[in-house]
């Protein structure tokens, strides 16, 4: 004989299946300047924002201008679906987008504030970071230095950071009278960074990187 569930039982499930929302994450990367992390990470499936900031410094409400005296890197925050994507395997691309042998910096930015690290905000996401550090030593014959710092506050960087590898917004640089996305491929070129995660990982290499002359 067949059982048949009550219909509240029912009418319960049907509902909660279609109102529970995916499960959400976030991540708290350094890997230099913002804008180039923001960029890569964006287009990885699953990853549902990624907003640039300042994080692992003592100081409040930080800015551009002063972050770095306060302790603070470029970092960003990743918001994501850990159903599309789960936390390590974010973190093990991430570290692919970097150079993590360089302790001092990353690509022509020098200092502090443009060095690596990894700001996990559980003890399930610091498992799963000290995982792919070391995963990406075997590879890099323990040339790692890329930090698995503790839990860090994060503030987001000026509005005009935002998404500036993307905007269309006209601006004054070094490149002359163009828009911000222009300014960023240009920087970005001459800065080496993608030539030099290339050299780095290899094979590795995170496979969003542009291709040569682009």
């Amino acid at each position: 004989m067949k059982q048949f569930l009550p219909l509240t039982l029912l009418a319960a499930i049907a509902s909660a299946s279609h109102l529970a929302p995916a499960q959400a994450e976030t991540a708290i990367l350094a890997g230099g300047c913002f804008w180039c992390v923001e960029s890569d990470l964006e287009k990885l499936p699953g990853v549902r924002d990624v907003v640039s900031g300042y994080g692992g410094g003592s100081t409040q409400n930080p800015t551009y201008k002063n972050y770095e005296r306060g302790g603070h890197r470029e970092v960003v925050k990743v918001d994501f679906d850990e159903t599309k994507i789960s936390y390590q395997d974010l973190v093990g691309i991430f570290l692919r987008t970097i150079d993590v042998t360089d302790a001092n910096g990353q690509f022509c930015d020098r200092g502090f504030g443009y060095s690596s690290a990894i700001y996990p905000l559980n003890e399930g996401q610091a498992k799963a970071a000290k995982a792919e550090i070391a995963k990406a030593n075997k590879v890099l014959g323990g040339k790692v230095v890329t930090p698995v710092e503790g839990a860090a506050v994060f503030w987001p960087a000026e509005d005009y950071h935002q998404g500036y590898y993307k905007s269309n917004v006209r601006t004054l640089t070094r490149f002359g009278y163009v828009t911000r996305a222009d300014a960023y491929k240009g920087y970005r070129k001459g800065c080496g960074r993608d030539a030099r995660v290339k050299a780095v990982w290899g094979k590795e290499a995170f496979k969003g990187l542009p291709k040569a002359g682009s």
